[in-house]
Order: structure tokens, then sequence, then C-alpha cells
């Protein structure tokens, strides 16, 4: 049995069962129809300047050429505001999601007790060195290494050299304010185009790993998502990185991004974007391999698509995996809401079908 708090990025080691699988769809249609019953419509979390900010409903309207909003979409997007790159963690019962900079935060972190309603927080990475150029924080992860202790990965432009590169924070509490560690990149590899989109997975053994993308298609180089371990304090790289896939399928365009890694019963699910992020290009795929030294074997189709759900989600992507209040697999993920006017961030059921993951399972 795993702590109490644990990073989720792991999640249930067992696969969904179908009645596991029914009871995230008919959860989260439920909590809809409370949701649609007191809530105003207004749609996303209440955002002020200043910092704090109350829960506000999710939208009850289904995007432009989407489908009427049913079943477990029925939530989306459950914070109906500019929140791309999610990323959530759970400690004691709370869920805090982070995403990519924006209304006047560095990092901004909203939380939640049920994933569909949500309250903004103060901005969780006040402060950034002199050697990051502020307005570009993106794609945070944050970790518990420790009970009470929190590390954030994020991405930011350095000065020198001038690539986007992954950055290294601590805090006492999960909401920050995050301090930054040292007095430069940890990963920045120039002669790849430099590093972003940094994840992190803890393996049986209690050793942390760290994930990302290499910046590869800012200047005419391969993309390839790259893991190393850590060491214990998350601060810092315990060994070499080694390379998982790049892109080489055709919807992929030129580059894969965006690694989340998961375990379910043996099996390594390595999900990951591709393609565009500006557009309905983007696109969620995944590989699989029996170790977590590979070798990783992609699906040759994309695992959620624009295309999917009636063009629902536009250009979904930037995933994580987490578990929900009732112990199973969901996945969070940023889509096109106003045309491309801002990505809000949406939930729904993850299960897993003959090992292979499966988004929003019917019945």
């Amino acid at each position: 049995m795993r702590p109490a708090r644990r990073r989720l990025r792991r999640g249930r080691r067992h696969g969904l069962r179908p009645r596991a699988q029914a009871a995230v769809v008919a959860g989260l249609a439920t909590v809809a129809l409370l949701v649609a019953g007191c809530g105003d419509g207004g749609g996303g979390v209440a955002d002020d300047d200043d910092g704090g900010g109350s829960a506000a409903s999710p939208s009850e309207e289904s995007p432009e050429g989407g489908s009427e909003a049913d079943g477990p979409h029925a939530v989306n997007p459950v914070v109906g505001d500019d929140f791309p790159d999610p990323d959530v963690l759970e400690v004691d019962g709370v869920y805090y999601a982070y995403a990519t900079n924006g209304n006047n935060r560095n990092l901004r972190v909203a939380r939640s007790t049920d994933l569909v309603e949500w309250e903004t927080l103060d901005d969780a990475l006040p402060e950034l060195p002199s050697w990051v150029i502020p307005g570009k924080t993106w794609a945070p992860e944050v970790t518990e290494v420790e009970p009470g202790r929190y590390v954030l990965f994020f991405t930011a432009t350095n000065f020198r050299p001038t690539y986007q590169c992954i950055g290294v924070a601590v805090a006492d509490a999960p909401g920050g304010p995050f301090e930054v560690v040292g007095d430069q990149m940890l990963v920045c590899p120039p002669e790849e185009g430099g590093a972003i989109d940094a994840s992190t997975f803890r393996a049986d053994d209690g050793t942390l790993h760290l994930l990302w993308k290499n910046d590869g298609n800012c200047c005419g180089y391969d993309t390839w998502l790259y893991r190393a371990p850590l060491t214990a304090d998350g601060t810092a790289l315990a060994g070499e990185p080694v390379r998982m896939v790049k892109q080489d399928l055709a919807w992929e365009g030129d580059l894969v991004e965006a690694p989340t890694l998961v375990e379910r019963d043996g099996t390594f699910t390595l999900l990951y974007s591709a393609n565009s992020y500006g557009g309905a290009a983007y696109t969620i795929g995944y590989a699989q391999a029996s170790s977590l030294d590979g070798p990783w074997e992609k699906h040759p189709d994309p695992l959620f698509s624009s295309d999917m759900f009636d063009g629902r989600y536009e250009g979904p992507g930037g995933q994580d995996v987490v578990v929900g209040p009732d112990g199973d697999d969901v996945l969070v993920f940023h889509s096109w809401y106003g045309g491309t006017t801002y990505r809000a961030m949406n939930v729904l059921p993850l299960g897993w079908e003959d090992g292979r993951p499966v988004v929003a399972p019917e019945g």
C-alpha cells in the first residue's frame, strides 16, 4: 500500500475494472448535475489579479463545433479560464493544479477536493532569479519528495545560453511560495535546443526520475523524450539521461513533448503530446514497455485527438494522469476554447483495456 501522500503521476497500480470505469463516468456526471443545479453557469475559476479567488461552476455550454455536453464531458472545462499545461498533485485529499504563467502570475495554482470545482491561489513562484528571462515560465511539475517538502520543475527562458530550459525550486507547502535552487538551470543542453516539459515518475524501488523533451523543434533538431534519475531531494540529476522516443509518425508532425509516465500491472505507459500546440493538430499519443529502460513501442494511432467526441476538444494535450477521489484514474488535459483564444483545463476518466489506455471508456 502506498503512503497516503504520494506523487500521483504513478497513480493506482492496477487497471480499471469495467465497474470502476462506469463509476468514474457516473461520478463525474453526477458532480456536473449538482454543479449545474447550484452554479451560475459562469465557467471555470474566478480569478483576481491580487491572487485570491473563489471557485465558480464549470461551463454548461458546448464549445463551438462540439457536441452537446453529457456524461463525463458535462463538467468540462473544469477551469474555464486560460490554464494550459496542467499538472495535478494530491495532498491529504486536496488537489493542486499548476499551470503555465499568466494573469500576472509566474506559476498559476488552483485547488480542489473533487477535480471539478477549483479555487485559485496566489502566485506560487513570485520571485525569479536574474538568470531567467521573465514572462515565460511554462509547463510546471510539482512533486512531493517527502512529507512537507515539495519540488517544482519549471520551463523558463535562460539568459545564457538563450534557450528554453528546465529549472528547479522548492517549497514547504504545495501552494508555495517556491524558491529557485542554485544559480543555473537544472537541464539546459544548447546542442539540442534546450529542454522543456519536465515531469516525474517514482519507481517501485523508491527512486525518483525526471522526464523531459529536448526543445529541438526550435532549431531544426529531432525532439526526444528523455529520462534520468534524480537525487533523493529532487534538486539534481543522479545519472545520465537516456532517450525514450522521438517524433517518427506522420500525425506527430515535427515534435513530441509533455511526457507523462505511469505503470499499471507491470506495464509502463508513456503518454505524450505531439504536433503543434496552437490548434487542432495537437494530439496525445502513447508508447509502452515492460521495463522502465524500454524498449518503447509506440501505438501507431493517437490516444486522443481533436476528431474524437464529435470534435468537442480542440487540440487536446499537456496531459497529466491523477487518481480521482474514488480511487480511479483521471486524465487531466488542456484544449482550446473560443476558437484558439485560450486553453482551458478538462478532466475525463482514463480506463485500461487489455493493458492499453482508453479515454472516457464506455460502460
